[in-house]
């Protein structure tokens, strides 16, 4: 998530206060963050190959991402956060809520990895004129701002020319409505209820509309579908319900 509301902020103060409330459990793989705990492992995946293949390094090597700077922007309690770090990105990680971050800056520092947590916000990090980054994160963020669009293309101002920005969200569709929505958050009890907001949810074609004119390539959507068989998630043509796209921005 984004920092404190402002006039013309993306920020949702309802949803930063939403998450901070439940700060604290982010580490835990069994409470209520333990879908994220599930999703990371095809998420991490995702982010590495699309970065090897982008920069042109080996993703088998122990740290392929030396020399890189990462952001991870609404970053919650750091589950990219640190294996970013531990793949050899300089990682700056920020939240809107200053829970998340207190409970992320704690978590790494217990693990030794020197990560640079902000309660801050895309806006802010543009005003301060902060360097821009190799690599931006966007992942389940989009969906619980307040405006979409400029969110989205103040991320893609935070990338250097060449950048790579990886985003994820769900698709207003209504199986994601029946699943992702009532199914996790009401029947499977696999989310607090309030979690998400269908209304909220962005079809591929949007994302792009909202980057219409802004100097990037955006491809994708990319799939990622849930087997309850085996419990696991896995990269897919279904884009119904839970998709990524990247978006990589042009040299001048």
């Amino acid at each position: 998530m984004t920092s404190q509301a402002r006039p013309q902020s993306s920020i949702d103060p309802a949803e930063v206060e939403r998450f901070s409330r439940i700060a604290a459990e982010w580490w835990d793989p069994k409470g209520k963050f333990a879908p994220l705990h599930r999703f990371n492992p095809v998420r991490l995946a995702f982010i590495r190959d699309q970065a090897a293949q982008h920069f042109g390094r080996d993703a088998k090597a122990r740290r392929p991402f030396e020399g890189l700077r990462l952001l991870d922007i609404g970053c919650g309690g750091g589950l990219l956060s640190e294996p970013m770090s531990r793949l050899g990105f300089e990682v700056t990680a920020v939240d809107a809520s200053a829970r998340n971050i207190g409970t992320a800056s704690a978590h790494a520092a217990e693990q030794g990895l020197a990560i640079d947590f902000r309660c801050s916000t895309a806006e802010d990090l543009l005003a301060a004129g902060e360097p821009p980054f190799d690599v931006v994160l966007n992942m389940e963020v989009i969906e619980h701002v307040a405006d979409s669009g400029q969110y989205l293309r103040d991320t893609a101002r935070l990338l250097k020319p060449g950048g790579l920005m990886i985003v994820a969200t769900l698709n207003r569709t209504l199986k994601a409505l029946a699943l992702a929505k009532f199914g996790a958050e009401y029947v499977l009890r696999w989310l607090p209820p309030g979690t998400h907001d269908w209304k909220k949810f962005l079809k591929p074609e949007e994302l792009r509309g909202f980057l219409d004119g802004e100097p990037v390539t955006v491809a994708g959507p990319f799939g990622v579908t849930f087997d309850p068989l085996t419990g696991r998630w896995s990269q897919s043509r279904d884009c119904d319900i839970n998709y990524m796209m990247t978006v990589t921005r042009d040299v001048a």
